[in-house]
């Protein structure tokens, strides 16, 4: 296991160069001049160098690319070209609204897919499977934006339970806090959780079909108890594969939902620092969550390997 894991993470660290690398390269070929829209059209030549050099713009390109990594490899991503503060920190504020936006749409999409899932498969080509394909059909369909704004116009406008949008702060409160990434939440995990439950119907039913399902039916267990006891194990492996993929995609690509709630996240980060040629934090918080992507790809791995060992001996 110990092997597999080096080799695992020799992978990801090669991955983390060249995303790096990448990510500089085509973020700095960006047409727009931070310093010229700081400045705007009509700003003299040299108060524009002057404000090129403050910014560290006027060293060559391979230079800022060092730089830039070798500060984020200590925690410094360096200081924002807009609002002069450091990009760590705006990064910081921003993770304590999308990471646990992340964890809780997660949560919600597992906790409706791995029952609906399981209840399917059991039950294929029976009404309750009928129904629960139906259903996911419809949640892949509906685009997650249309779906927040309807959440907001039923719960937060007509019964009034919920804000419309912004974030309260965990400052006012776990509660007050929850309540304001409960709908946005929704907003992203029911789309996710009709991906998954899908996933683990296919999963579950390729299973079933196995002769080692066979046998333990042969031996006694009913259907029941052999989902249970060995078909479920032997099914998470793509399941898995989805859900690292999910939170992958919600921490990173949650911007829209951002927007709709108006949540002060990391999606929200980007869009803004693009606007305004921040190029410095929009190329720290991608690098971020490539690292996050990575990251998670990484676990799944190793969760591979601990539900199924034949993975350990292939490599």
């Amino acid at each position: 296991m110990l092997r597999y894991a080096l080799k695992r993470l020799l992978s990801l660290t090669l991955s983390l160069a060249i995303a790096s690398l990448v990510i500089f390269a085509v973020i700095e070929v960006a047409p727009g001049d931070p310093a010229s829209f700081m400045l705007g059209v009509n700003a003299q030549p040299d108060t524009l160098a002057a404000l090129r050099a403050e910014l560290g713009l006027d060293v060559p390109k391979t230079e800022r690319y060092l730089t830039w990594v070798g500060g984020m490899l200590t925690g410094d991503f360096g200081t924002s070209y807009t609002y002069r503060t450091p990009v760590s920190q705006m990064i910081a504020d921003r993770m304590w609204v999308s990471l646990p936006l992340a964890l809780y749409a997660l949560t919600l999409s597992t906790l409706i897919a791995f029952p609906a899932g399981i209840y399917a498969a059991s039950r294929r080509g029976k009404p309750g499977d009928i129904a629960v394909m139906g259903a996911t059909q419809l949640g892949v369909a509906v685009p997650n934006f249309w779906f927040a704004m309807m959440l907001v116009l039923i719960f937060a406008i007509n019964l009034r339970w919920f804000n419309a949008g912004g974030f309260a702060g965990w400052d006012k409160g776990f509660g007050a806090a929850m309540q304001s990434l409960t709908l946005p939440a929704i907003a992203l995990a029911l789309p996710q959780a009709a991906i998954l439950a899908r996933v683990m119907r296919s999963a579950l039913l390729d299973v079933l079909g196995e002769d080692f399902m066979r046998t333990a039916r042969a031996k006694g267990l009913s259907h029941r108890q052999a989902l249970w006891r060995h078909g479920l194990r032997n099914a998470l492996i793509p399941v898995l594969t989805i859900i690292g993929l999910q939170f992958s995609f919600l921490l990173a690509g949650s911007i829209i939902i951002e927007q709709v709630f108006y949540l002060p996240g990391l999606g929200r980060l980007v869009f803004q620092a693009i606007s305004s040629r921040d190029l410095i934090v929009v190329e720290s918080v991608v690098m971020l969550l490539v690292f996050a992507v990575i990251m998670v790809n990484f676990v799944v791995d190793l969760a591979y390997a601990a539900v199924d060992p034949r993975l350990r001996s292939r490599t």
